[in-house]
């Protein structure tokens, strides 16, 4: 754990108990399942980059989801006034959906913000985009082999995680193959959404990994220390 107060620890308690809360209402509302989504995973990144201060963690949280949540807190607004821009939060006006975990999801809304706050406090880790890479194509294979297609069963049944199977909860795309479009999210995302997201944040933060150092160390390498 860092000692280093980069993160002020009133901003890592009120976090924690967000994620306290958070974590068993979707369990119990969503099941296990909804945690695939790169938003969630992001979550628990983000709340590894609290504790530990290590740039990390934030970085490759924020490679992944910073253009896609940015994205979703614009459908949200327009949503509310009765504009939606693509649809993908309708759910939260939902109302066969529990208000509680609807009140929780509109986490999306604030977590590019928090992203970009612990990537200004802590620096910006530029293996991000190739640990964040790698993990966007394994839950897309995943979500794609094992979790179901769209529609759902029930309201809250998460389908279609990451949208494997187009950008519709109601039905599965049919302007392609199923796999062809898999293959377009497995190259696509990398190069059209993580990159451009990397080198904004390279150019933004820096690209230097500001490790802590034990204090041991940074006594040993001070004047007083000799």
């Amino acid at each position: 754990m860092s000692t280093s107060g980069r993160i002020p620890i009133w901003v890592k308690l009120v976090f924690t108990a967000f994620m306290a809360v958070l974590v068993p209402v979707y369990w119990t509302t969503y099941g296990p399942t909804n945690f695939l989504y790169f938003c969630d995973v992001a979550m628990f990144l983000a709340l590894a980059s609290v504790w530990t201060e290590r740039p990390i963690y934030a970085s490759i949280a924020a490679v992944g989801i910073l253009l896609p949540q940015t994205l979703w807190a614009v459908d949200f607004l327009g949503t509310l006034i009765g504009y939606p821009l693509v649809g993908m939060t309708a759910y939260m006006f939902d109302p066969k959906i529990p208000f509680c975990a609807r009140a929780l999801s509109f986490f999306h809304f604030w977590l590019p913000f928090f992203l970009v706050y612990l990537v200004w406090q802590l620096g910006y880790d530029r293996r991000g985009l190739r640990a964040w890479t790698i993990l966007a194509v394994v839950l897309l294979l995943v979500c794609y082999l094992w979790l179901p297609a769209p529609p759902a069963t029930t309201p809250d049944q998460p389908v279609n995680v990451n949208y494997v199977y187009g950008p519709s909860d109601q039905k599965p795309q049919e302007w392609m193959d199923g796999r062809l479009w898999l293959a377009s999210l497995l190259v696509g995302l990398p190069v059209l959404v993580f990159l451009p997201t990397h080198l904004l944040l390279n150019a933004s933060f820096g690209s230097a990994t500001k490790s802590i150092e034990p204090l041991s160390v940074a006594r040993a390498s001070s004047p007083s220390a000799h």
